[in-house]
């Protein structure tokens, strides 16, 4: 239903799209956007037609984080209470990282708070150049403590004691060279046609590859160089080389051809 706080739409060529829809107030999520969200995230997470995933929003913002009506409400909850209720916005965040699709924001307007935290937790970010960002949630007595792991991942401890403590606006350039946005685009035309370029690039690539991709990066990243890390990877390229999905690429690049899983 196009009322819904949250819309799914896939196509046959397995592009499915998640939109937040609640642009009256700057897409911010509340309870029922965080369940909608978790239940569709596990959804795509099996869904074997699904190859790529886009998360956009409607109207003039990607999302302004946290519905401050909600927050109010939370206030009075008891400590079991608020720790439930930041558990499934927790939850939801960690669907979203560990989805074993590629999956791409295409983020226009605001992003604040919460808005940052989906962001990160997306494998790639394409952003309008005009696009305004802030964890301002210092601002509001509050702390990014859910969003934190996949923010500093991204944009490292460094530029998270700037962001974090100031609570400032910063621009897409600024987002891009923190590492929070890969790519910019002068305006909502121009990011439609850079998903689409993006949705390209991923359909080149194997599907379960793309998969075993994002669990390596999760394996390797911030670990010792190690004994045990490197066999962990020795496994992994060594039951790689043996998978249908190898022989197939293997062979279609010696014949010149393209792999039977390209778009």
């Amino acid at each position: 239903m196009a009322d819904e706080p949250v819309l799914l739409k896939a196509t046959q060529a397995g592009v499915a799209t998640i939109t937040l829809n609640r642009p009256e107030v700057h897409n911010a999520f509340n309870a029922e956007v965080i369940e909608l969200l978790s239940e569709i995230l596990d959804d795509l997470a099996g869904a074997d037609g699904v190859r790529v995933v886009l998360l956009d929003a409607a109207g003039k913002s990607f999302s302004a984080g946290a519905d401050l009506n909600w927050m109010k409400r939370a206030a009075s909850f008891t400590d079991d209470e608020n720790r439930e209720d930041a558990r499934a916005l927790g939850e939801m965040l960690r669907r979203l990282n560990r989805l074993p699709k590629p999956t791409v924001a295409l983020v226009q307007g605001s992003a604040f708070g919460g808005g940052v935290g989906l962001m990160a937790a997306c494998d790639i970010v394409i952003a309008v150049r005009d696009a305004a960002f802030s964890l301002s949630e210092v601002k509001l007595g509050l702390i990014p403590a859910t969003i934190a792991p996949y923010v500093v991942a991204v944009i490292g401890e460094r530029q998270a004691r700037r962001y974090f403590l100031t609570g400032e606006r910063f621009d897409g350039a600024a987002a891009q060279a923190i590492g929070l946005v890969h790519e910019l685009v002068d305006d909502g035309a121009g990011l439609i046609a850079a998903g689409e370029r993006m949705v390209e690039r991923l359909f080149a690539a194997a599907p379960g590859a793309l998969g075993e991709a994002k669990d390596l990066i999760e394996a390797v990243a911030g670990k010792p160089i190690d004994g045990p890390l490197i066999e962990d990877t020795v496994r992994r390229i060594a039951e790689r080389r043996s998978h249908d999905e190898a022989r197939e690429g293997i062979a279609a690049f010696l014949e010149k051809r393209k792999p039977d899983w390209h778009g």
